[in-house]
């Protein structure tokens, strides 16, 4: 299936509370994820669909319920990435060789084949092998988009061996890391170029610091809007908005469920 310049097809929340989720980013991104009874199961899984205000419609992941059984075994509000491969299964059991684990077994649902793994460091993603809508066979993902609000913009690993994590993600979905940024004692910030398009980094986790695994930065119209936003509506900001090269700002924070989330973009004022 074609698929964008980045293997990065969807993105998925995992909350224990769909409604609090879905007041909280419709706020503070502009996102109008699926409410209660729009959708068949909705009380599972909700569209994050991008609002009135984005560029272009259409949705940007998913919003999925952890139940009191996900959450006892061990599941915990967070976003994650689904990544696209060609074959899944093959995919996996080279990613389970190489010292990744399988942590779900492969799901057929109608958009395609996906499965939940670990790196070899042991941050989760999703492996998706998507099937086009048919009378659509080369519709492409549009779920990441640098430049516009309410896409995800950003892809930032935190690791805890940045020479092994270069090396499984160049090996497996072909990314190059060409370019980096040194940050002082927090060593290099390492571009992620895929196809000619920067679309992330990665960095060592700081010594004594327990590793993030992926970050997800959503882009937002006004950093400073979407800052107030996020303490008004039950967030905290953990760190910003500060400037980055480029003349973005970015946000990290944690949602009222427990997720955390970054977000980056302008300075409207």
């Amino acid at each position: 299936m074609p698929h964008t310049p980045t293997s990065f097809i969807w993105y998925e929340l995992m909350t224990p509370d769909l409604d609090g989720a879905k007041a909280f980013y419709d706020a503070v991104v502009g996102w109008r994820i699926d409410g209660p009874g729009e959708q068949p199961g909705d009380d599972f899984y909700r569209m994050i669909m991008r609002g009135a205000d984005a560029a272009t419609g259409g949705a940007t992941g998913g919003a999925l319920r952890l139940s009191d059984a996900m959450i006892a075994g061990g599941a915990r509000p967070t976003w994650l990435c689904y990544l696209h491969v060609d074959d899944l299964d093959a995919k996996a059991a080279e990613i389970v060789a190489e010292g990744g684990r399988q942590i779900m077994p492969p799901q057929d649902i109608p958009h395609g084949r996906f499965t939940m793994v670990t790196d070899p460091q042991g941050q989760p993603f999703y492996l998706m092998q998507p099937t086009p809508p048919a009378d659509a066979p080369d519709a492409v993902s549009t779920v990441y988009d640098r430049t516009t609000p309410q896409h995800m913009s950003w892809n930032e690993l935190v690791t805890p061996d940045l020479a092994a994590a270069k090396a499984f993600y160049a090996r497996h979905f072909g990314f190059a890391f060409d370019r980096s940024l040194a940050m002082g004692d927090l060593g290099e910030y390492c571009f992620i170029d895929q196809n000619g398009v920067d679309i992330g980094a990665v960095m060592q986790a700081p010594p004594g610091l327990e590793p993030s695994g992926w970050t997800f930065y959503i882009r937002v119209a006004d950093i400073d809007r979407a800052a107030a936003a996020v303490t008004a509506c039950g967030g905290q900001v953990v760190r910003g908005p500060h400037p980055v090269p480029g003349g973005d700002w970015t946000l990290n924070g944690i949602d009222p469920q427990g997720a955390a989330f970054a977000l980056v973009g302008h300075k409207e004022a």
